[in-house]
């Protein structure tokens, strides 16, 4: 539930967080052993991510990176601090050449094995001559790990790749040259199953496991870089250089320099270098790259803006406010790399069961020889069931089937200003059946509007008196009306503030009043008709006029955002419940939901009451979702099944949520929720898939029904199959 993370979220003795590459992870056990190693340290709290090859660790007194590296390395793993990523990394790079040039020497031994009648006198050698480079150069990766291994009494994925092949190789070796494979004109036959004799050489089986298993890996990198690709693009979104201005003058400089308090000069077509506020012009920015959202926003002086999005308009000047680490760029970064490293439930027993697999594997496979020899099998057919029983067993599916998922969605997620915080996000989001929407910033704009003006003077000069005298107040009400007021204003002598009650002020020699009806004597009919229709519409009323006289009535709201109505739809489609929450009067809490499309509403709720009433909700037995955007609503997205925060609101509000929809749109929460069980269900595809394939694949080697170079290929499959289908994720789209 959100309000237990949102309380047990930092470990008490954390004093600092670090992100470590991890070098020579080979499957799930391994990510499996490397996070063990480090959670023995005292302190430490790590979760290690075998899609994206990087460990989260957060650390208490005492503990350095360095301490943290050490034990990865004793572990028999690499460990590094994050570095730029350019292009295709060296594992990739090394895993293709070694692939290229291994499947060039094992098409004429698969070829030869495979079609007898193409096998000419001592074909047999020549197979050898091709395989052995194969073998001990192409598989030297998995062999070297093995060794690595062994000398700390572990075993992984690779023990079980390097055994295989290895036997083969050593079988074939031993039958050329002490057995009677190595005399001239011998014949061999292939076949997919496990019925060939002693006499009979494997070297086609330990070439070609050995390269499915590479190509395996490789494409598997390929994929796990793609996934991330949404990240890196995200993180590669901030611009590069910067304007500043500086006693008048303009210099180009890097970004990274840029301080707090800076101004800097952003022109058409350029990046904003970072977040700030604009002092100076007026334009249309595009913020699409960051929240999904094509529309330009127009900004004005005293806007904020935010590093990243794009001037798409005039030239303006920026005070910069939030830098570096500090910005919602980065911030946006972190929070779906955290996003990434987390497990779902179900991934938890994956990883278990990883964790012994590799040793029950060994042992199937003794089993598996011990009992076809038992059963009187020719030892080169009990020999090839072992052997299958080595290859076709991979927990790497299991190990790639919640990161890829995680890695895929929350680019995607983050691509469309959806910030999913990690897969406990995910599973909440399966059960909820109510969402409660606060109503002002989420369903409403937040900023109150003039309606209507009801009056017998001439509006425009209704608006052009008092709409001075508001426009010297701060009031949200004051600026709603003073907005509308035609320019330039007339000045304004003897202004007050009246308490509660409105404003006072001298224009043109007439003295303006404006607010509560008490200001006045009394009221015309008509105008009193006008104040009270406006208040129960639950809108607010302002009563103004000059020279003693009440003259019109200006009706001031909350306005319901143009896209709230459709948001509405779609979450009741996705079988939601909407409840609308506001601190408002039930009349103008029912006007709102009424206008949106929503039935059941909670009003008349104060701000720290609003938690109080998720809680009366969850115990009438429903799942409850909450979308706020204020300080006042933290507690309430920290107290529901699943907290959504608008990324227009409170930084308070957006910690104590579990998915950040970036922009302002309501129906950002829909696209949230389904991308969220998208994801959700891909993970739990994943994880049949990979499950699956070990029960079903297992017992058929050890019955002899699988050749093992085909089950090479079908294991290297299952894991490209996993990331694969993660893959798709990258086609969601925003319902629009």
């Amino acid at each position: 539930m959100a309000g237990s993370r949102g309380i047990l979220a930092t470990p008490a003795r954390e004093t600092g967080r670090v992100e470590l590459m991890i070098g020579g992870m080979t499957c799930a056990s391994c990510a499996n052993r490397v996070e063990k190693r480090l959670n023995r340290l005292d302190g430490v709290t790590a979760t290690v991510n075998y899609a994206t090859e990087k460990a989260s660790v957060r650390f208490g007194d005492g503990v350095t990176a360095d301490d943290l590296i050490a034990q990865v390395e004793k572990a028999g793993y690499t460990a590094a601090l994050p570095a730029a990523e350019d292009g295709e990394d060296d594992q990739a790079r090394s895993l293709r050449d070694r692939l290229a040039v291994s499947g060039l020497l094992t098409v004429p031994v698969v070829v030869l094995a495979m079609v007898p009648a193409l096998q000419f006198t001592y074909w047999q050698w020549a197979s050898l001559a091709l395989a052995a480079p194969v073998v001990l150069w192409g598989g030297l990766p998995f062999h070297r790990a093995t060794w690595k291994n062994l000398r700390l009494r572990t075993a992984t994925m690779d023990t079980l790749v390097s055994m295989g092949t290895g036997a083969a190789f050593l079988w074939s070796l031993y039958a050329l040259v002490l057995g009677t494979a190595g005399e001239p004109g011998m014949r061999d036959a292939f076949t997919f199953t496990a019925g060939r004799g002693s006499g009979d050489i494997y070297l086609e089986v330990a070439a070609g496991v050995t390269i499915f298993i590479l190509a395996g890996r490789y494409f598997e990198a390929r994929a796990k870089r793609r996934a991330g690709a949404a990240l890196r693009a995200l993180l590669e979104l901030g611009a590069k250089e910067v304007t500043v201005l500086s006693d008048g003058r303009e210099e180009l400089l890097p970004t990274d320099r840029l301080t707090p308090g800076m101004t800097f000069v952003v022109r058409p077509g350029e990046k904003i270098a970072t977040d700030g506020v604009v002092v100076e012009g007026g334009s249309a920015v595009d913020m699409s790259m960051l929240t999904g959202e094509s529309l330009p926003v127009e900004v004005g002086a005293g806007d904020a803006v935010t590093g990243a999005t794009v001037n798409a308009g005039g030239r303006v000047v920026v005070r910069a406010t939030r830098v570096g680490a500090d910005t919602r760029l980065a911030q946006m970064a972190r929070l779906v790399e955290e996003a990434q490293s987390g497990k779902a439930r179900a991934q938890r027993l994956a990883d278990r069961v990883s964790g012994i697999f590799v040793p029950i594997v060994i042992a199937l496979a003794l089993g598996t020889l011990v009992a076809w020899l038992a059963g009187g099998a020719p030892s080169g057919q009990a020999f090839t069931a072992a052997v299958a029983v080595l290859i076709i067993a991979c927990p790497c599916a299991l190990g790639l089937a919640t990161p890829t998922a995680l890695l895929v969605g929350t680019g995607r997620g983050a691509q469309l200003g959806i910030l999913i915080r990690g897969p406990e996000a995910l599973e909440s989001t399966k059960a909820i059946d109510t969402i409660v929407l606060d109503k002002t910033g989420t369903v409403t704009t937040g900023r109150m509007s003039l309606l209507d003006i009801v009056t017998e003077e001439d509006p425009d000069e209704v608006l052009r008196l008092v709409g001075a005298v508001e426009n010297a107040s701060e009031h949200p009400i004051a600026r709603a009306v003073a907005q509308r007021a035609p320019r330039p204003l007339p000045a304004v002598t003897d202004f007050r503030n009246l308490e509660g009650l409105g404003v006072r002020g001298t224009v043109d020699g007439h003295a303006a009043l404006a607010g509560r009806a008490s200001l006045f004597d009394d009221l015309p009919e008509r105008l009193e008709r006008a104040k009270a229709e406006a208040e129960a519409q639950g809108r607010t009323p302002v009563v103004a006029g000059w020279d003693g006289r009440a003259r019109a009535v200006l009706v001031v709201s909350d306005t319901v955002k143009a896209t709230s109505a459709q948001a509405v739809a779609e979450l009741r489609a996705l079988g939601l419940t909407p409840v609308l929450l506001t601190g408002d009067h039930e009349a103008a809490a029912r006007t709102v939901a009424a206008e949106v499309g929503i039935s059941e509403v909670i009003a008349e709720v104060l701000p720290a009451d609003k938690v109080e009433a998720v809680k009366r909700l969850q115990a009438d037995g429903r799942a409850v979702a909450m979308v706020g955007d204020g300080v006042n609503d933290a507690a309430a997205l920290a107290q529901a099944d699943l907290g959504l925060a608008m990324g227009t609101g409170t930084d308070v509000a957006i910690e104590a949520a579990d998915l950040t929809l970036v922009r302002g749109d309501l129906r950002a929460a829909a696209d949230a929720i389904r991308l969220s069980r998208r994801t959700l269900a891909v993970i739990k595809g994943n994880l049949f898939w990979a499950f699956a394939y070990n029960v079903a694949a297992l017992p058929l080697a050890a019955a002899g029904l699988l050749n093992p170079m085909i089950a090479g290929a079908a294991m290297a499959f299952s894991s490209v199959f996993v990331v694969s289908n993660s893959l798709r994720l990258r086609r969601f789209r925003a319902a629009r």
